[in-house]
């Protein structure tokens, strides 16, 4: 499952923050980054567990002290594996999700190949819908502002709605 991360991450991130300045594909890394590292070792393991994203959060605060643009750009990733946990449903994972303070991981598959195949499809479709939004949102059907998204992760200032400070 790829759109269902990549899509609902950005935009529950677009919902939360509303920030263009967020490197939007870093957010989407971060967000499949827990399949792709656990999926070799046989299902939900230590990226699938709220440490493994607590420590990143912390291991990218420490490493950037003095480097706020830096920083900045780099939280993305662990925001978007806290935002896999949430897609994935992990917290009914319970061993596995508050691991190592509830047990192991023990033969815990991926959450997200272990749904039925209707489900499946659904949460795909919904995650490549929430992807055309963006595109279309976020106005990336224009060459200049597809170019620096790709190039930046950032969104256009100019588009991005954010509203002015109260009156």
């Amino acid at each position: 499952m790829l759109l269902w991360f990549c899509g609902g991450a950005w935009v529950l991130v677009w919902a939360v923050f509303q920030d263009p300045a967020i490197d939007y594909r870093l957010i989407m890394v971060g967000a499949v980054l827990p399949d792709l590292v656990d999926a070799p070792f046989g299902g939900a393991r230590l990226f699938h567990s709220l440490a493994a994203s607590v420590v990143l959060l912390v291991l990218v605060m420490l490493a950037t002290t003095g480097r706020r643009v830096l920083r900045r750009r780099l939280l993305a990733v662990p925001i978007g594996m806290f935002l896999h946990l949430l897609l994935d449903g992990m917290w009914t994972e319970r061993q596995v999700f508050w691991w190592p303070f509830q047990g192991g991981f023990g033969g815990a598959a991926l959450p997200s190949l272990g749904h039925p195949a209707l489900l499946t499809i659904a949460e795909e479709l919904a995650g490549g819908a929430a992807l055309v939004w963006c595109w279309l949102r976020f106005k990336l059907t224009e060459p200049e502002r597809r170019a620096q998204f790709l190039r930046t992760g950032r969104l256009g200032r100019d588009i991005a709605g954010r509203p002015g400070p109260p009156c």
